[in-house]
């Protein structure tokens, strides 16, 4: 059974930071695309980022280049998201995702990218 655990959510002031984890267990880590979602109240779930098995990434949404750092750890099966410069409009429930097929086209901007497996998410709330 595979499943996807996040951590390292909390409340932080504007302009700092915070780095997110997701453990995978039952996964082949390494065989495929993983990403990170987020979804505030009352608004529709966005992509985040995406990371390819080698750790290359995939996409960065528009709002959050430059600011946050996608990243893997296959050795350790832990995906990893270094949110610097964090903004009010960052608060939100992080979720990740993660499929057996690599990256590709598929993804499009990540919003309906049809990742198999998700985690619960962790709650980041940033106060202006």
């Amino acid at each position: 059974q595979v499943q996807l655990a996040e951590s390292g959510g909390g409340s932080v002031q504007a302009g700092g930071s915070l780095r997110l984890s997701c453990a995978a267990s039952g996964y082949v880590y390494s065989s495929g695309c993983m990403a990170w979602y987020r979804q505030a109240p009352g608004k529709e779930r966005e992509g985040v980022a995406a990371i390819y098995r080698g750790g290359g990434v995939a996409y960065y949404a528009d709002s959050v280049k430059g600011r946050f750092t996608i990243s893997r750890d296959n050795a350790k099966n832990t995906m990893y998201l270094q949110m610097n410069s964090l903004k009010s409009e960052d608060t939100a429930m992080y979720y990740c995702a993660a499929d057996p097929r690599e990256c590709g086209t598929w993804l499009g901007n990540l919003r309906a990218a049809n990742f198999a497996y998700w985690g619960q998410g962790t709650q980041v709330t940033v106060s202006s």
